[in-house]
């Protein structure tokens, strides 16, 4: 059995992170802990939308990858991960639980596409608030200076191709 690894994406809303993500997940077996996922049924659940719910999702996810590192699985963090904050609390949890850590950023290198993409995504999140163009290009300041190792993936190629790289950069 391999040992287990914490992938975590990082990467705009809009980019495609959650498709190579999830095809990343099927291909080594892991679970993809989705925080726009909690966050949206923690908004079902009722919690209040005034509350901080998107930090309480990183949070849960966070809890998640622990306890999944712990039984000796990997786990696949899918999530923007733009604030230093949100990536120190995956390098504590690597850390912590002894387990390789893993940083890939999607990007789209053109931003017709990525608007595109962002504006005509449907997801199955209910009710759930899609950013709107300019809040995704207000949060492009989030990566600025960030000087982790990372696999950067460009989104513009098929997404079964960049999780074929993501899993052949783990080795697997």
């Amino acid at each position: 059995m391999a040992e287990p690894v914490l992938v975590v994406f990082a990467g705009l809303p809009g980019t495609g992170k959650s498709t190579i993500a999830h095809e990343v997940g099927r291909m080594l077996a892991a679970p993809v802990l989705s925080v726009d996922r909690i966050e949206a049924a923690m908004h079902r659940a009722g919690v209040d939308r005034a509350q901080p719910s998107g930090l309480a999702a990183y949070v849960v996810a966070d809890a998640l990858a622990r306890e999944h590192a712990r039984t000796g699985l990997s786990a696949i963090i899918d999530a923007v991960n733009d604030a230093e904050e949100a990536r120190e609390q995956w390098r504590r949890l690597g850390r912590d639980e002894r387990v390789d850590l893993v940083f890939v950023e999607v990007v789209l290198t053109d931003e017709s596409v990525h608007r595109a993409r962002l504006e005509g995504r449907q997801r199955d999140l209910g009710d759930f608030p899609e950013p709107s163009w300019s809040s995704v290009v207000a949060r492009r300041a989030g990566f600025e200076g960030w000087t982790d190792a990372r696999l950067q993936l460009d989104a513009t190629r098929p997404a079964a191709e960049n999780a074929r790289t993501v899993v052949a950069r783990l080795g697997r």
